[in-house]
């Protein structure tokens, strides 16, 4: 069984008991976080597609870590005039490991 989720502004194929990476949430490490806006559910043959969501499922996972992901640089430059400009990035994630999939009651 696994479900497509949509947080940050993605969409997330998930299964339980699987670790995703997720734009930050303001959740704290160690506590639960719960996903209402599932898109699709596959449960063996049947698939449930939502019109935008499937109504009454949930997936609920536990915040495990908050942290960054490595830094991007981006470097600007032209030639013969003495401009250049380098710039660096760190995208904040939360890692969550998956729990459930269910209706919610």
């Amino acid at each position: 069984m696994y479900a497509i989720i949509k947080t940050g502004g993605k969409q997330y194929k998930v299964e339980e008991k699987q670790a995703i990476y997720v734009e930050k949430l303001d959740v704290e490490e160690g506590k639960k976080v719960t996903f209402d806006e599932v898109i699709m559910v596959v449960d063996g043959k049947k698939t449930t597609v939502g019109t935008p969501f499937v109504k009454g499922m949930t997936v609920s996972g536990k915040v495990e870590k908050q942290g960054k992901e490595r830094k991007v640089v981006t470097y600007k430059y032209k030639p013969k005039k003495h401009s250049h400009t380098k710039k660096g990035h760190r995208q904040p994630y939360t890692k969550v490991m998956i729990e459930s999939i269910k209706k919610a009651k």
